[in-house]
């Protein structure tokens, strides 16, 4: 997935946090969402303007972090 179309960064929203579209939930939030056992329709229930996409590529993100931190440490 080419999450690069939907993670955004500005400096001046969110602290520079990774969001979606540009709008002002993060990356960290729909992850904190997922880890406390919410489904991606209770997400999208509460949150009506995401996309199953928006939420894939907040994983997808946060994959590519990951593998690039494992890198780094090598």
């Amino acid at each position: 997935m080419n999450y690069q179309d939907i993670i955004t960064i500005e400096p001046g929203k969110r602290g520079g946090r990774p969001c979606i579209r540009g709008m002002r939930i993060t990356v960290y939030d729909v992850l904190e969402y997922l880890a406390s056992g919410m489904s991606y329709q209770e997400i999208l229930d509460d949150f009506p303007y995401l996309t199953e996409e928006d939420i894939r590529a907040c994983l997808a993100y946060a994959a590519d972090r990951e593998k690039r931190l494992l890198i780094l440490a090598a």
